[in-house]
């Protein structure tokens, strides 16, 4: 059994860093490295345990996501990580299915969730776990519901089709502030593992696009480039995807 303090061990493994390398070691994504060491948690993101009761343990900080997360032991024993959604206390009783009651950290299909109801964890096909609006504050909205998908808004904007048999979990996610929290120093962004940036403006000319110039002057071109010479901020870069068909309305600029 873990302290109060401390993580639940069984449901911690081990999270390999690459510091945005890829599996070749070249740098895939650049200004990450040299944060902190973490332990990763496992996490229920399929609420696959139905008509079992589980008692909320206590809610803990976890270093690999925004939102919190709740320690659930159910009636069997077995111990799950949850996301952790406002007003979900420690001592509270959460549980998943079809008979599921709609309350806050309960997990039901859409075709039960009434109109307007803020859910989040939701998953894109039936059975496959959630993958939509799992960051910290993060809700979609369920506008109406049809004979075999429902209607729901982003946290994006975006209004899309889902299965009804997808299951999503009732609630707003946790720590709502977090997109206002000032880091202070750069201390702190070096424990989280973002390295510097520098503007392409105030690099030499052979290393981006926007480089060169006497003294400090624009980027010199008709539109902003990518340090590999690809518009950017604002170029939309979104794929074609199959499941597009599913997009209602996309959401604004």
């Amino acid at each position: 059994m873990s302290s109060p303090n401390q993580p639940e061990k069984t449901l911690l493994t081990y999270m390999p860093y690459r510091a945005g390398r890829d599996a070749k070691g070249r740098v895939a994504i650049r200004h990450r490295g040299g944060r902190h060491k973490r332990r990763f948690r496992l996490i229920d993101f399929k609420r696959n345990k139905n008509a079992v009761p589980g008692k909320v343990e206590r809610i803990e900080y976890d270093p690999n996501r925004g939102a919190d997360i709740a320690l659930i032991i159910y009636r069997d024993g077995e111990k799950r990580y949850i996301l952790a959604p406002v007003g979900l206390k420690a001592g509270q009783t959460v549980i998943s299915g079809e008979k599921a009651p709609y309350a806050v950290g309960n997990a039901l299909p859409l075709s039960l969730m009434p109109i307007g109801a803020q859910v989040h964890n939701i998953e894109l096909h039936p059975g496959a776990g959630g993958i939509i609006a799992r960051g910290a504050g993060n809700y979609a909205s369920v506008l109406t519901k049809e004979e075999v998908y429902a209607r729901l808004k982003m946290p994006s904007g975006e209004i899309r089709l889902f299965d009804k048999r997808c299951l999503a979990t009732v609630g707003q996610l946790s720590n709502v502030d977090r997109k206002h929290r000032k880091l202070a120093k750069a201390g702190t962004k070096r424990h989280l593992g973002i390295r510097p940036t520098v503007r392409g403006t105030a690099q030499n000319p052979a290393s981006h696009p926007h480089g060169g110039g006497e003294g400090r002057s624009g980027i010199g071109m008709p539109s902003p480039k990518s340090p590999w010479g690809k518009p950017t901020l604002g170029k939309r870069t979104r794929s074609r995807k199959l499941n597009n068909k599913f997009i209602v309305s996309r959401r604004s600029k």
